[in-house]
């Protein structure tokens, strides 16, 4: 059996529990110091019997040589400062989503992270849910033929975030699920978003966005802050059949529709030549197979792939890039707002590296 990694978690706010508690499950790791500026919270969070240490003092955690790793939950506008102190004293580093607040900063802490040899992981918890990961290798093994739409809607009423708009708050979700189901991850051609206000609260509490794909498909996102019903749904929508998750519904998240439409072209003759041809339209109702998946908390798989990439000296399944394919996506949301729903270009991570490297500005 491996050794167990050393680790500390840096925030004791809204996720932090959660990283506390599957560090703390993991045969894979050695939880050894929560870090947070409100002693007394860390303190709740860790428990009265507890013989994890509590810290106050990032550089204290950081002077550590038992932690190998530390796990950021903290405000995104801290993300890249901690991150960057942490890899620069030689620790890996997990960091919750979404990777930073701006492009420059996320594209430094994969930088950094290259060059120290350490691994930079971006919490994008959906993607290590069994059913994500069967919905990528459904789409990988071709069984539904190539994507055409997919729809994904996260509504439910509140909690309205003083710092950020609802684009910021849950898209990161659904696109870090979209750039990991998708072969090549998330590269849409361009992002059009509207977003509405109706509560006056100065930011978009209802947005849509769409994103016509490099595969030739188009994706939707809706999320909503406003509705008095809780929707976690997806559609992917292929050429031979169709899968609808339902995060909601324990007794069947997938489903696969082997329905659709097809198009026949036919030839007819004896008319001129703009008249030989008519389609036919027909409906496939196949079967519906619903497949059993293993019940299992995405955040204890999160952790053990962070283990995993750490010992194995590899990526994590979602890496820095990753996070800032999100980002760039996220970014050109914002814009697209600002330009009353124009559709706008994601920067391309790979640019925004070279534009770093040589010390052009970077986009966001």
């Amino acid at each position: 059996m491996s050794q167990a990694v050393g680790a500390a978690v840096i925030g004791a706010g809204y996720w932090g529990p959660n990283l506390v508690r599957n560090f703390r499950g993991s045969s894979d790791w050695d939880l050894v110091a929560v870090c947070d500026l409100d002693e007394d919270r860390a303190k709740r969070v860790v428990g009265a019997r507890s013989t994890i240490d509590i810290e106050t003092s990032l550089e204290a955690v950081l002077a550590r040589d038992d932690v190998d790793a530390v796990a950021i939950a903290t405000p995104a506008h801290t993300h890249a400062p901690i991150a960057l102190a942490a890899l620069a004293a030689g620790k890996h580093v997990l960091v919750e989503k979404p990777l930073a607040d701006t492009m420059e900063s996320a594209i430094a802490m994969v930088n950094a992270a290259r060059e120290a040899g350490l691994v930079l992981m971006t919490d994008h918890t959906y993607c290590y849910t069994p059913a994500v990961k069967y919905i990528r290798d459904v789409v990988a093994s071709g069984e539904l033929g190539d994507i055409l739409y997919i729809d994904s809607v996260r509504i439910n009423l509140g909690l309205i975030q003083p710092d950020v708009d609802v684009f910021w708050d849950l898209a990161p979700h659904d696109l870090s699920i979209l750039d990991f189901i998708l072969p090549g991850g998330l590269r849409p051609e361009a992002v059009s978003a509207n977003g509405s206000d109706p509560l006056g609260a100065g930011k978009a509490c209802v947005g849509y966005l769409t994103m016509p794909l490099a595969s030739g498909g188009i994706a939707h996102v809706n999320v909503n802050w406003l509705s008095p019903t809780k929707i976690r749904q997806m559609v992917v929508g292929g050429s031979r059949r169709t899968l609808v998750w339902d995060d909601l519904n324990p007794q069947q998240r997938i489903s696969i529709h082997d329905r659709g439409v097809d198009l026949t072209t036919q030839a007819i003759d004896g008319l001129d030549p703009e008249a030989r041809k008519a389609t036919s339209v027909s409906y496939r109702l196949g079967d519906i197979t619903v497949p059993a998946l293993p019940e299992r908390e995405a955040l204890s798989n999160m952790v053990a792939e962070f283990a995993d990439s750490i010992r194995g000296k590899r990526a994590p399944v979602t890496d820095g890039d990753a996070g800032v394919r999100v980002l760039s996506v996220l970014n050109a949301v914002g814009e697209s707002l600002a330009a009353g729903g124009a559709p706008i270009r994601p920067q391309d991570e790979a640019d925004e590296f070279d534009k770093l490297a040589v010390g052009l500005p970077v986009a966001g």
